[in-house]
């Protein structure tokens, strides 16, 4: 597949006027991670997956999917998140096929072409990684356009290919008698993990945004 374009519509990249957006994740150098206190639960690998979303330069056709996780586990101590980690497994990325209208496009090519070198070169690395470095409160300063009422800000290295960084978003978790469930939307910068194809920088070659929405969705049981 020659052409496939990563942007955001413009609504996900608008900052609210109430405060400081937390939507475009904070990106700086890998940290260490958060020690698992507390209670440490296995994730339902069943019941949590990553989606993503994208769109042609510009806001214009958007696609969207899912991965899947492979294996990961939450703390929680004194019923509150205090740590975590997960594997994503990049081979079984989906492409929704209502996401592709177009008659000469397939999801499957899509699929096809995002596992390739070109972007996450899954035949190299298979696999995706993220591991909580800090968790705090979300404070009333801040704003989240993408989430509903997140409760915590959560900061974690993600390694995407052969790079590791840390990044930070709101997240909203809630614990229960019987288990954990946490959910989080914000936009990272894929260019920033080397991911660059036909990304902005020079104005012959620029079809597609760097920017992507990230959708996480963690269960865990008691």
């Amino acid at each position: 597949m020659k052409k496939l374009f990563f942007a955001l519509p413009a609504l996900f990249l608008l900052a609210s006027c109430g405060g400081s957006s937390t939507d475009n994740a904070k990106t700086t150098t890998e940290q260490t991670a958060a020690a698992q206190k507390g209670e440490t639960l296995t994730l339902d690998t069943a019941g949590t997956s990553v989606d993503w979303k994208a769109a042609h330069k510009g806001g214009l056709a958007p696609r969207w999917g899912k991965i899947s996780v492979d294996s990961g586990s939450i703390s929680v101590d004194k019923d509150s998140l205090s740590g975590g980690e997960f594997v994503i497994n990049l081979g079984s990325l989906k492409v929704d096929p209502a996401s592709v209208t177009e008659k000469d496009k397939k999801a499957s090519d899509l699929e096809g072409h995002l596992k390739s070198p070109d972007f996450f070169d899954v035949a190299k690395y298979p696999t995706a990684k993220f591991v909580i470095t800090k968790v705090e409160p979300f404070s009333g300063t801040q704003t989240s356009n993408l989430l509903k009422d997140p409760n915590y800000l959560i900061s974690g290295n993600l390694t995407l290919k052969d790079s590791t960084l840390n990044i930070t978003f709101p997240s909203k978790v809630e614990v229960s008698a019987t288990g954990v469930t946490a959910t989080a939307k914000f936009v990272i910068d894929r260019s920033a993990w080397g991911i660059n194809y036909k990304a902005e920088g020079s104005p012959e070659n620029w079809m597609i945004s760097k920017d992507v929405e990230i959708g996480l969705n963690l269960k865990a049981k008691k």
